[in-house]
């Protein structure tokens, strides 16, 4: 009854509300008033070039972000499975602290520490002679690259550290029998056992990516590149609240669900066929 209520009830409603525009009637002194126009709004977004550039920006930041942060995940777990670790709980906790704090706190700081002149961070990258400037695009996307990975690694590094655990023992026996060394043993074996785990990971990430918004919202006083339409969850936001479009701020989200679930499958699709 909840996910009727909280998950099919408002998207049947969206789906209904896409199909209309609210409109003035005679000179405008008639008020408005709710017109169907049937597919008119999910045309309108296909040819929406403001629309479709927040998808080209998404998925840029899944370029940079996902591979750097699944591999770094995937790095940590392997050395602390490894038999030389030390302190392994201590790490496992330092490693999933960031995962706690708020993506909208986590904006925040990362703001603070982008800043030139306030941030300690900035002044000792400047020291190097080097310049910092989150005006351009490519900045941009590698500041809000970084936040994610700072953000989200210790979650998966946690994730493929209890995949691993699940290893069974005798395999690793036999490969040390069989000459494997520690590097092998960790890259051929254990990363290749653990890739249902992996396949989950980039799943998860790759959805929560498509979501982003509070960050970039965030960062937009200091990287001028980000505007309010710079995701279409902005996109979504902006119409819906802002231009009070509604019709079309449901059409659009009612694509970006789509496209969502579609992307998910073919994740889960791959990721099954990399298991078998």
């Amino acid at each position: 009854m909840l996910f009727l209520g909280f998950t099919i009830a408002p998207i049947i409603y969206s789906a209904y509300l896409s199909l209309f525009a609210e409109k003035s009637s005679g000179l405008g002194f008639g008020g408005v008033k709710k017109t169907f126009i049937g597919l008119e709004n999910y045309i309108r977004a296909f040819q929406d070039s403001v629309f479709l550039t927040g998808f080209l920006n998404v998925a840029t930041y899944c370029l940079i972000y996902i591979p750097i942060m699944i591999a770094l995940a995937l790095a940590i777990a392997l050395l602390l499975d490894s038999a030389v670790a030390r302190a392994k709980s201590f790490f496992r906790l330092a490693f999933y602290l960031p995962t706690i704090v708020p993506g909208l706190i986590a904006a925040i700081i990362w703001t603070y520490l982008y800043t030139p002149g306030v941030s300690p961070v900035v002044d000792l990258f400047e020291m190097t002679g080097a310049t910092w400037n989150m005006g351009g695009q490519l900045a941009a996307l590698f500041s809000l690259s970084n936040i994610a990975i700072w953000l989200h690694t210790g979650y998966n590094v946690i994730l493929f550290f209890a995949a691993l655990q699940a290893v069974p023992r005798e395999v690793l026996e036999a490969a040390k029998v069989d000459g494997a060394g520690p590097f092998r043993t960790a890259i051929a074996i254990k990363a290749r056992m653990i890739s249902g785990a992996v396949g989950l990971a980039v799943l998860f990430t790759v959805v929560g990516a498509m979501q982003l918004f509070a960050e970039p919202l965030l960062l937009q006083g200091k990287a001028t590149s980000i505007n309010s339409t710079w995701t279409p969850n902005m996109f979504i936001y902006q119409t819906a609240f802002e231009k009070h479009d509604f019709g079309y701020a449901a059409a659009t989200a009612i694509i970006f669900a789509s496209l969502i679930g579609l992307l998910s499958w073919v994740v889960t699709k791959i990721g099954n066929k990399a298991q078998a």
